[in-house]
């Protein structure tokens, strides 16, 4: 069975490392062949060539210039015309609501996937509501609860996004020297935070909390991410004076965009995203437990799928019992070790590639004509 993926591209976080990892690991599902379609060359059509998948370029659309959509639609059409796929996969609403009617006049079942928790209010939403897909897939049982809001009646099935399967630890070696290279020394509980550069994120929070953790000895702390749009680079430049004024240069590092999030997080201790806002499910948890690190958020959205008791600590969305949190963990060297040892195994549970491979196939044979289902 032959499906393509439809997405924009442009930007670089969950999504597109969920992408990545579909593409790179798809040969664990024979019979099931992945390709994909973006509008935008940037680093995810970077990282999508370099696994060897099928990747078409539909052009630059922006929805404030209507004729750039109309030759990425007009491309998609031409595409579908050309080849033959069982199934189209568009991700998130903004594919949805430009691609959706192509694919549904090219007469190739229609996937939604789910990626955002919906309130039918944003104009993308209401655009997307008239093309209403033949299933969705839906990235946590969080965001399902609010698929109603755009699509009453399709069918959904939970898919929680694929996690590459890798190493949980670094050597010593190179676990020292990314610490050296970062300003850690080698007995300092390193707390790291690998996320999208928006205030929802809670980096406020967390440097919040860092505030209250002045006078704890043997802490560090690594926020990483970039700013990719410029209210992100506004509010970068509040985190920096947020972290000058509470004391934390030294303390703090902010790490800008990276391309290893898999080595920072071996090389760290503990990671803790303080949501504000709630995920709509949190890959960059499932790549924690992966790394074997104890993991601190708060108790909302869809990282309450993620983390239970067992992996890590679910805090309310204040400064004082985040702190509390981090503080307990920095001076309790067991309690981070029982902790992350636990990791790897929920991660695998949730996110291991095989088993996604495997309920993707089913799903979309369940949608797919009767050909693609014999196959």
């Amino acid at each position: 069975m032959r499906v393509l993926h439809v997405y924009s591209g442009n930007l670089y976080g969950g999504i597109e490392t969920f992408l990545h990892t579909v593409a790179r690991e798809q040969g664990r599902q024979p019979g099931l062949t992945h390709e994909f379609a973006l509008c935008f060359e940037d680093r995810l059509a970077r990282e999508l060539r370099e696994t060897g998948a099928a990747l078409h370029l539909l052009g630059e659309a922006r929805v404030g210039r209507p004729w750039t959509v109309w030759r990425a639609r007009e491309a998609l059409r031409e595409l579908l015309h050309r080849e033959r796929y069982d199934a189209v996969l568009c991700h998130a609403i903004w594919p949805q609501a430009l691609f959706g009617p192509v694919v549904r006049a090219a007469g190739v079942p229609l996937v939604f996937y789910q990626h955002d928790a919906l309130n039918g209010r944003h104009w993308l939403e209401r655009w997307a509501r008239v093309t209403e897909p033949d299933l969705v897939l839906t990235n946590s049982r969080y965001s399902a609860g609010t698929l109603a809001s755009v699509y009453p009646r399709a069918r959904w099935r939970l898919a929680y996004p694929v996690l590459a399967s890798g190493p949980s630890e670094a050597g010593g070696a190179e676990r020292s020297k990314l610490r050296a290279e970062l300003g850690a020394a080698e007995g300092d509980v390193v707390i790291v935070q690998t996320s999208r550069m928006q205030e929802w994120k809670g980096q406020r929070l967390l440097l919040e909390a860092l505030g209250r953790l002045r006078q704890v000895p043997g802490w560090r702390a690594w926020v990483a991410g970039g700013a990719q749009r410029p209210e992100e680079v506004a509010y970068l430049a509040g985190l920096r004076a947020q972290a000058e004024s509470l004391g934390l240069t030294e303390r703090v590092s902010f790490l800008g965009q990276r391309s290893d999030v898999p080595r920072l997080l071996r090389a760290a201790d503990l990671h803790c995203q303080p949501n504000v806002g709630a995920e709509p499910f949190g890959l960059a948890f499932v790549e924690a437990l992966h790394a074997g690190l104890p993991v601190v958020t708060t108790a909302m959205g869809g990282p309450l799928e993620i983390v239970d008791a067992t992996c890590g600590v679910l805090v309310p969305p204040e400064p004082a019992p985040l702190a509390e949190a981090l503080r307990r963990l920095i001076e309790d060297p067991a309690a981070r070790a029982r902790l992350g040892a636990a990791g790897p195994a929920r991660a695998a549970k949730l996110c291991d590639p095989s088993v996604y491979l495997r309920g993707l196939d089913e799903a979309l044979r369940d949608v797919a004509a009767p050909e693609a289902r014999a196959s």
